[in-house]
């Protein structure tokens, strides 16, 4: 994240200064939304987690564009929510109910959609601020990325840190990242906030189908069913 947004920043310049406490702001947020993600994968599945953080977030941001930014949601979207709330149920209650030790997962990965509906409200705003979203991004990388070795340092033991294996999927995961948010925070200048963010996470159909398929990962056709249920109140959100 430094490497990368120090070369947007040196490559397009500073976003300008009504700018800074939205990048601020959305940095902090930020490393609560790693921190949360990591916690959902770490005590939860796969195919569980990550469609319901991505599902929850369509619905805060759709009521944060209206409340912050004026945004209007027509009765198509709004039958939309209603949908995605009752795949993110179906998702959350795969195996009949939410079981006691499934619940530190779910909770995290609710947590987890909450940090990315609040970063995608703020960055929307901010990027719309800083006239500059190259500029933009770099500063958010550049800002956010220290944090998140020096949590590493007094959460992980030395020897953990010395895998090379792990170290280039990460590196690889952290190019990843900033190549596809760099293009959210490019297209958050050219859309509606709503909009873009229900789009972006048509991806949970795609997380269920590798967590049944490539992680072996138990009610595979259940959750697949509820991440297409919630990609379909998500498209109609956007529509």
């Amino acid at each position: 994240s430094v490497i990368g947004g120090l070369a947007a920043v040196l490559a397009a310049g500073l976003p300008a200064a009504a700018a800074l406490p939205y990048v601020i702001a959305s940095a902090i947020i930020h490393v609560g939304y790693e921190l949360a993600l990591w916690n959902a994968y770490r005590m939860g599945a796969f195919n569980q987690a990550y469609p319901i953080a991505r599902g929850i977030s369509p619905l805060v941001v759709a009521l944060g564009a209206y409340l912050i930014a004026g945004e209007r949601l027509s009765g198509l979207p709004l039958a939309g929510v209603l949908i995605l709330a009752a795949g993110l149920m179906s998702l959350a209650t795969s195996s009949g109910k939410l079981a006691r030790k499934d619940a530190p997962a779910v909770l995290a990965a609710v947590l987890t959609g909450l940090t990315i509906a609040s970063y995608t409200i703020v960055d929307g705003l901010g990027v719309r601020a800083a006239r500059n979203p190259l500029g933009y991004a770099g500063l958010l990388f550049l800002m956010m990325g220290p944090a998140i070795p020096v949590i590493a340092l007094f959460c992980r033991p030395a020897s953990r840190l010395k895998d090379l294996g792990a170290a280039g999927r990460g590196l690889l995961a952290g190019v990843l990242s900033m190549v596809a948010y760099g293009v959210v925070l490019w297209v958050q200048v050219r859309a509606p906030l709503a909009e873009v963010a229900a789009v972006r996470e048509t991806s949970v159909v795609f997380a269920a189908l590798i967590g049944m398929i490539f992680l072996r990962e138990s009610f595979g056709t259940r959750r697949v069913a509820a991440s297409v249920l919630i990609a379909a109140g998500i498209i109609m959100i956007a529509v």
